[in-house]
Parts: structure tokens; C-alpha cells; sequence
């Protein structure tokens, strides 16, 4: 069986649209009847931690070869709070994701492939524009009330909030990639860096000015730049992933650049192994897994 998040729109609908699995294929979405042709729907808001728990046993009873998790999101402020009283960027980027995968961990098969969409912004060296992360600390990007540097604007809380939720987006895979399971089972674990990608509705929630003026003409103020990548090319290399991709060895993350994965080592904070296991274990005691 193949799970897939994020498939209605973007990249994740061009991924799923080219996907070549014979077998079972879900896709958990808030909106089941945009799912695209040929795949089953049920209901998942990755905003609440009871409907992720509600999605994993309303799936049949199967095991799991591929998990994709691709669906997130990004907003203005880091204000809003889920119904568990997460903010809501890190919330649904990285805990319900977190909360999927602990649940459906026993039932992955020998060799399954599991694959997380993550960001070129986790890492300060990619200069993205995207004010970087600056910890992984589980507890305080939960809960943005407890840090010690408030944000000056709303707009750069928010920004760096998905940044944020996407370094833990890597350094999931990293620890995961690393544990008992993956090793003796021989999980095939990635963290996918499909590069700035106008027309996947990321930036639906922004300003007006941003959705229409900014993100659209972005690649044609830098038309050689290799971040840029059109949802064609970032479904593919997702889909890539989720199939056939063999990583070189000891890597997980990988960062489309001009339309091919390349293989580069993640930000300096996704490499330090002691904080990779302190985000797991946090991240397991915020869901209750």
C-alpha cells in the first residue's frame, strides 16, 4: 500500500498523477473528492492530532511499502494555534507528520520507502530569503511564547516558522534513517528538497501582493538560478523518490536542482546526530507516542 499527504494540488497532484504503483494508493487530504484519478481518499486535517490518529485506523489493513509526506503548509504569523494548541506552521508541517509515521512504523514492509518533503530554507547556506532557523527545539517552536528572541514582525515569525518546521522535516529522516528499524529492515529514507517552486499554492495564505506579484515573477528576475523548478519537475523528482531513487551512500537528503536530484549534505543544525535525537524524542512526547 502506498500513503501519500499533500496530493490534491502542486507538486505533491503532479507526483501522484505520474506515480506507477500497482496496488492500494491512498491519499489522506481535508478535500477527498480532489483527490486525482485512480487513487482512494480519506479524510486527514493535519491539524489536528486526533484526525491523524482517526486517518491511520480508517486505513486498510495492509502493510506499508511507500509513505510519502509531502503536504505543508506556510503562513504570515506564527499566531495561529491548532486545536492541541500547537502553532500551527510546525504543527502541521512537522508533528502530524511525525505522529503518521510513529503510527504506521510497524506496519512498513522489508524495504519500504518513505519520503519527506522538506526545504532548501533549513539551511542558512541556501540564502533563500526565507529567514533560517535558528534550533530545532521542539518545545519552543510549539510553543513560540516560550523564546527568548521574540520575532520583530509578525511576517518573519511565520517565515521562519516554516523554515523551522522544515529542518525537523530533515532531521526526522536523518534519525529515522538510523534507527534499528530502518537498518535492519532496510528502509530506503528520504528528506526531498524540491527547490522554489511557484504554482504549488504554498503562498496561499500570504498577501495579495506576494501570491500575485511577488512569487509568480520570481524565476523570471533570476531565470538561472537552479532552485527553480516548475511542479512538473518537482512532482517527478518526488515521485522519483518514492519509486526508484538510490541514494549515494550515508545520504538521505536530497535537493532537486535544475530538475535532477542532487545530493548535497543538509544545514549544519540537520547534521548534529545529539539534536536529531532530542527533536525525535521531544516530538514523541508533544503527540503522545
Amino acid at each position: 500500500m502506498l500513503i501519500m499527504t499533500g496530493a490534491t494540488r502542486g507538486l505533491g497532484r503532479a507526483a501522484a498523477e505520474g506515480l506507477n504503483f500497482k496496488g492500494t494508493k491512498i491519499i489522506g487530504a481535508r478535500m477527498v473528492q480532489e483527490v486525482p484519478h485512480g487513487w482512494q481518499g480519506l479524510a486527514l486535517d493535519l491539524s489536528r492530532l486526533d484526525a491523524v490518529r482517526a486517518f491511520v485506523a480508517a486505513l486498510p489493513d495492509e502493510p506499508v511499502s511507500h509513505l510519502i509526506l509531502n503536504a505543508g503548509g506556510q503562513t504570515p504569523t506564527a499566531q495561529t494555534r491548532t486545536p492541541d494548541g500547537f502553532e500551527a506552521t510546525f504543527a502541521t508541517n512537522h508533528l502530524a507528520h511525525y505522529l503518521m509515521l510513529r503510527l504506521l512504523m510497524p506496519r512498513l514492509t522489508t524495504g519500504a520507502r518513505i519520503v519527506i518533503t522538506a526545504s532548501g530554507t533549513h539551511d542558512p547556506r541556501e540564502k533563500t530569503g526565507v529567514p533560517p532557523p535558528r534550533h530545532a527545539d521542539a518545545y519552543r517552536l510549539a510553543y513560540p511564547e516560550r523564546e527568548d528572541r521574540p520575532e520583530k514582525s509578525d511576517l518573519v515569525a511565520g517565515m521562519r516558522a516554516y523554515s523551522s518546521s522544515k529542518l525537523c522535516n530533515v532531521m526526522t529522516a536523518r534519525f529515522l534513517a538510523e534507527t534499528p528499524e530502518a537498518q535492519s529492515q532496510g528502509w530506503q529514507v528520504f528528506a526531498y528538497d524540491p527547490g522554489a517552486t511557484p504554482g504549488t499554492g504554498l503562498v496561499r495564505h500570504h498577501s495579495w501582493a506576494i501570491r500575485n506579484l511577488i512569487w509568480p515573477i520570481l524565476p523570471l528576475v533570476v531565470p538561472l538560478s537552479p532552485a527553480f523548478n516548475t511542479v512538473e519537475a518537482a512532482g517527478r523528482g518526488l515521485a522519483e523518490l518514492a519509486l526508484s531513487a538510490k541514494a549515494p551512500e550515508a545520504k538521505v537528503y536530497a535537493s532537486l536542482r535544475r530538475a535532477r536530484l542532487t545530493w548535497p549534505d543538509p544545514s549544519v543544525i540537520a547534521q548534529d546526530d545529539a539534536a536529531c535525537a532530542k527533536l525525535w524524542q521531544d516530538s514523541a512526547d508533544l503527540v503522545g507516542v
